[in-house]
C-alpha cells in the first residue's frame, strides 16, 4: 500500500540528518513557478495571505527569496527529517533503519503546498505554504487549482510501481483535498483514531496526528501490504474496534492517553 501524510509547519534544518541517502523532488519546476509568485509579495502581503504574525511573515519572505536550485545537502534537507510537529513526533523517522528509509521511499508520500508530492528522502528547502492557501496563480485562484491532477497522477504512477490498489490516507482533510479521488486507481482507506474523554470516545487532534505518524512508521517497519493487516495496529495503546469500523474507515480506540 501507499501512505500519504501531511507536512508540518514546524521545521528543523539544524539537526544533522541521520542518513546520507537523499533524492530530488519530482515537481520542482512547479515549485519554482510558485516561488516566482511568492517572491513578488511583500512581508505584509504574506501576513495577510497566510494569516500569520509579522515576524513569521518576514521569516517566510526571506525563505522564499533564498529558495534556489539546485538542491543539495548543503542547502536542503530530507523532507521526512526536516518536518516536525505531531505527525512526525509519532513517526520517529530518526529511529528508522536504512532498510526502513528504503521501504519508505516506495511506500510513503508527503503532500505539500509548495512541492506537490514528496518522497520521504526528497531534499527540501525551508518554506511555509499550506495547501489551503488562496494564492492566485496562472492556473487558478488557489493551490488546489494550481496542482490540478498532477498530484493524483503521481500517486497513481507510484501505486502502479508497487503493484498496489490501496491508498492509506493518513493526511489531514486540507491536504487530502489535493487528491482527486475519482481519478485515483485505488481504494482509499482512512483510519480514525479516538481517545476516551468525558465519558465518550472523541477524535482529539493532537493525539490523532501522533497516531497517524505512528501508524505510518508501523506500516513501514513491518512492511504491511494488505488492508486487513491494519487491524493489527496497536501502537501507543490503540486497539482496533470492529464494531465502530467499516471496510474503508477502520476505527482505533484508546481508553487512556
Amino acid at each position: 500500500m501507499l501512505i500519504v501524510i501531511s507536512p508540518a509547519k514546524t521545521l528543523d534544518f539544524d539537526t544533522p540528518p541521520v542518513t546520507e541517502k537523499h533524492s530530488q523532488p519530482s515537481m520542482l519546476d512547479h515549485s519554482e513557478k510558485l516561488i516566482d509568485i511568492l517572491t513578488t509579495l511583500s512581508p505584509s502581503d504574506i501576513e495577510k495571505l497566510m494569516k500569520i504574525s509579522p515576524k513569521l511573515a518576514e521569516l517566510n519572505s526571506e525563505r522564499f527569496h533564498h529558495w534556489s536550485r539546485p538542491f543539495n545537502k548543503s542547502n536542503a534537507k530530507q523532507a521526512i527529517l526536516a518536518f516536525k510537529g505531531d505527525v512526525y513526533t509519532g513517526l520517529e523517522a530518526e529511529q528508522f533503519s536504512e532498510a526502513d528509509f528504503d521501504y519508505s521511499q516506495d511506500h510513503l508520500r508527503v503532500l505539500s503546498g509548495l512541492y506537490g508530492l514528496l518522497k520521504p528522502l526528497d531534499l527540501i528547502q525551508p518554506y511555509r505554504l499550506e495547501m489551503g492557501t488562496r494564492l492566485e496563480n496562472t492556473v487558478g485562484k488557489n493551490l488546489y487549482e494550481f496542482w490540478g491532477s498532477d498530484i493524483t497522477q503521481s500517486i497513481n504512477k507510484q501505486l502502479q510501481n508497487i503493484n498496489s490498489k490501496t491508498l492509506l490516507n493518513l493526511a489531514s482533510n486540507e491536504y487530502f483535498k489535493s487528491v482527486k479521488i475519482k481519478e485515483l486507481n485505488a481504494q482509499v482507506v482512512t483510519p480514525v483514531f479516538k481517545d476516551w474523554k468525558t465519558d465518550q470516545y472523541k477524535m482529539i487532534s493532537f493525539y490523532a496526528k501522533k497516531a497517524r505518524g505512528a501508524m505510518s512508521a508501523w506500516v513501514i517497519q513491518n512492511q504491511i501490504s494488505e488492508r486487513d493487516e491494519l487491524q493489527n495496529f496497536d501502537a501507543n495503546g490503540y486497539q482496533y474496534s470492529p464494531n465502530d469500523s467499516d471496510e474503508l474507515s477502520p476505527v482505533f480506540l484508546r481508553k487512556q492517553a
